[in-house]
């Protein structure tokens, strides 16, 4: 077995490591509580403790200007390119968007629109997300409406497994953006909301963040303020206030 010090070493990333030392903590607990033998006892008396490691080199989160946003989407394929501009609009995972579903939307005649609710065991804190669909992203969905039977997002016939392939690999390169991932186009959301003054509570919900509320039981009047703070966060919106100005760090700049 490889210690934390070997894969350190090999470059490992502190999340990385957790993630293997997880599942070995996971597996280890149900040898001490639900795994069985032939004599009905469990596998190990007491599960032995495994401490995860303090994270201290996860990579600063990478919104996007609109200018980087246009040179990122100008490189991707049109199936990729689709799936960002969606994504950078309701703030989604990748996985949320790689695997939505027609079945997961739900129509809101009174507001001249729908919204997706994706089940629990499809989302990273276990909890139904609720995805508001700004005008920019209502308009993506409607562009593929019809393409696939199941699937929002397909490539040939087939739903699109992961966005971090080796297409927008290559694209963020081409783009000169190679820091950016695409986890960051959430983080772009979540910035331009706050930057357009939407309250910490509605950017809670609109980010599938987990509150403690029931963030899939609105009444009409509610839900019209969501898809009203969503489209705040888009380039229309953004023409109509001053400019969004993103301070980032330069690397270079700070070690002289």
């Amino acid at each position: 077995m490889v210690d934390h010090y070997t894969r350190r070493r090999e470059g490992r990333k502190t999340k990385t490591i957790n993630l293997a030392l997880g599942i070995v903590r996971h597996i280890l607990n149900l040898a001490a509580s639900e795994w069985l033998d032939e004599r009905n006892l469990t596998w190990l008396l007491a599960a032995p403790k495994v401490k995860l490691l303090k994270v201290t080199d996860a990579r600063q989160p990478y919104p996007l200007s609109w200018d980087e946003q246009a040179r990122l989407f100008a490189e991707l394929p049109a199936h990729l390119a689709r799936m960002a501009l969606f994504k950078v609009n309701p703030g989604t995972r990748d996985k949320e968007v790689c695997h939505l579903r027609w079945d997961w939307e739900v129509p809101v005649p009174e507001l001249n629109t729908s919204v997706f609710i994706i089940p629990g065991q499809r989302v990273k804190n276990g909890e139904e997300r609720l995805v508001v669909l700004n005008r920019v992203a209502s308009s993506v969905i409607d562009s593929v409406r019809g393409e696939h039977r199941e699937f929002v997002f397909t490539l040939r016939g087939r739903p699109v497994t992961m966005m971090n392939n080796t297409a927008w690999q290559a694209a963020r390169v081409r783009a000169g953006l190679p820091q950016v991932r695409v986890h960051d186009l959430k983080h772009t959301f979540g910035r331009r909301l706050r930057a357009a003054g939407v309250s910490f509570e509605d950017r809670q919900d609109l980010l599938g963040h987990r509150s403690g509320r029931i963030t899939t039981h609105y009444s009409g009047a509610e839900l019209a303020n969501l898809i009203e703070s969503a489209n705040k966060a888009s380039a229309e919106n953004f023409r109509k206030i001053p400019t969004l100005v993103l301070l980032k760090q330069n690397a270079a700049a700070m070690t002289r």
